[in-house]
């Protein structure tokens, strides 16, 4: 069976496996259905009605948590697949495309991080109004 959002319980276990919470998560399944869409150029339901086999992931919802999962968790694709009952090609190739999508999706919304800044002053401009920095410190 593997992993699912729907096991989720608490708002704990949201941050732990997205690091969203829930009502965080929900708002950005249609920011993230919209873009898969866009690069697509079709819905995931239109998608599945035309496979003969089963797929892996079956909602947006699914597949969302399925890359924030693998973003949070930091797993090997070994383990990543070993998590979701997936082969390891497989997991690398759904993370990969998710990835992409939610890029996609934070940029469509404004919500990307800034990833390059020109000069400090650049860099203290667009932190002005936040009370906390947190930096990511792994590689």
């Amino acid at each position: 069976m593997g992993v699912t959002y729907k096991s989720i319980r608490t708002q704990r276990q949201w941050r732990a496996a997205t690091g969203l919470t829930e009502k965080q998560f929900h708002k950005l399944v249609p920011l993230y259905g919209a873009a898969y869409e866009e690069l697509h150029e079709t819905s995931l339901q239109q998608e599945l009605e035309l496979r003969s086999d089963e797929a892996k992931f079956t909602s947006y919802e699914e597949i969302l948590f399925f890359v924030l999962y693998s973003l949070k968790s930091g797993l090997t694709y070994d383990l990543l697949a070993l998590s979701f009952d997936m082969a390891i090609s497989l997991a690398f190739e759904k993370q990969a495309a998710g990835v992409r999508i939610l890029a996609m999706a934070l940029q469509r919304n404004g919500s990307a991080p800034m990833r390059e800044f020109t000069d400090f002053e650049h860099l203290e401009k667009y932190l002005d109004g936040y009370d906390e920095l947190l930096i990511d410190g792994t590689e």
